[in-house]
């Protein structure tokens, strides 16, 4: 449960970070979060479509139609400058943030 509240406050900024590198699509993002995250993250759609819509709606990312590896069409997101910008305060924020918490932790919590 507590995974659950960690991962809904930081969902987007982990699709901002993620799509900074290439666009991409559903399922290649899907793929890619729990990859890098050793399996720690799994997206279902019901969290992933939710939170892109969003960040296309607020002008962060954007999305056109492209066609796959395997030859279907698929919607492809990446992050516009806006995006970037925000990604950039966010990331800022959240090294103050973990900053802090590091210096209430005790040192065998790291």
């Amino acid at each position: 449960m507590y995974q659950k509240e960690l991962l809904k406050g930081n969902t987007e900024t982990l699709l901002l970070s993620l799509l900074t590198d290439e666009p991409m699509h559903g399922y290649r993002i899907v793929k890619e979060i729990e990859r890098r995250s050793s399996g720690y993250f799994q997206f279902k759609e019901g969290t992933l479509y939710p939170a892109l819509h969003r960040l296309e709606a607020a002008g962060l990312i954007s999305g056109h139609w492209g066609l796959s590896d395997t030859g279907s069409s698929r919607r492809y997101y990446s992050v516009t400058p806006k995006g970037s910008q925000v990604l950039e305060e966010r990331l800022e924020e959240w090294r103050r943030f973990s900053t802090a918490v590091n210096r209430i932790m005790p040192a065998w919590a790291s």
